[in-house]
């Protein structure tokens, strides 16, 4: 994976049709989506239950772009491992799930992935200000995580202070959480320059109609590039 700061959408299957992830993946990617977002979750770091390392890797079949994988669990370093054996490009731990995140980051590159790092939104830019160095994301969540479909929190402050703390560095900006047309051009302003969309992409759309995806995923690249 080359560094580079074009921005891109990244569609999270948590809206997909969960009894066709392989054809919805598949639909994404031929319409337009540059990585494919997948959010994991266990009950007790976030309120809700959703994939684990074999759901993974059945999705690694059908994903040539990026597969971006988002664990909103504690603890993580025990599961790093089966992540990067089912297929994971980027594994993204939150700063919050546990006291050693810099052992955390270092166990994710050793296992031969790119290392994220996840804010909630109480949790300040801060918090990963010695973290960039090991870092190769920071993603900003602009909703409490644990479901989609949320109202956007606007962090854009707290954005554009870990553009200015990121400087050079070949650090991604990603933000997660209730991204649109109508917010994407203010992330991007503050500095961001990864997009996870999930409802706001599958909304309206199908495998037997794609096209809509499509639409929708032009609709965000297109307000962000206006941005």
């Amino acid at each position: 994976m080359a560094f580079d700061r074009s921005i891109k959408i990244a569609p999270s299957i948590l809206s997909a049709d969960f009894a066709d992830f392989g054809r919805e993946i598949r639909a994404i990617e031929d319409q337009g989506a540059d990585w494919v977002h997948v959010d994991v979750m266990d009950g007790h770091f976030v309120p809700n239950l959703t994939f684990g390392p074999p759901a993974v890797k059945a999705f690694r079949r059908h994903v040539t772009t990026v597969m971006d994988v988002h664990l909103m669990i504690a603890p993580v370093d025990p599961y790093i491992d089966a992540y990067a054996e089912a297929g994971a490009d980027i594994l993204t731990a939150h700063v919050e799930a546990g006291p050693h995140i810099h052992r955390t980051l270092q166990a994710i590159r050793g296992a031969g992935m790119k290392a994220g790092v996840a804010l909630n939104p109480g949790t300040p830019a801060e918090a990963v200000a010695h973290l960039l160095d090991l870092a190769d994301l920071v993603c900003v969540m602009t909703v409490n995580p644990g479901f989609g479909g949320q109202k956007f929190i606007d962090m854009t402050g707290k954005i554009a202070r870990l553009r200015e703390m990121i400087g050079d560095r070949p650090v991604h900006v990603e933000i997660d959480g209730g991204v649109d047309a109508q917010t994407a051009p203010l992330v991007v302003r503050a500095g961001a320059d990864v997009l996870v969309a999930g409802s706001a992409v599958f909304r309206g759309g199908s495998v037997d109609a794609p096209e809509v995806y499509g639409e929708n995923i032009r609709a965000i690249r297109a307000a962000a590039g206006a941005a």
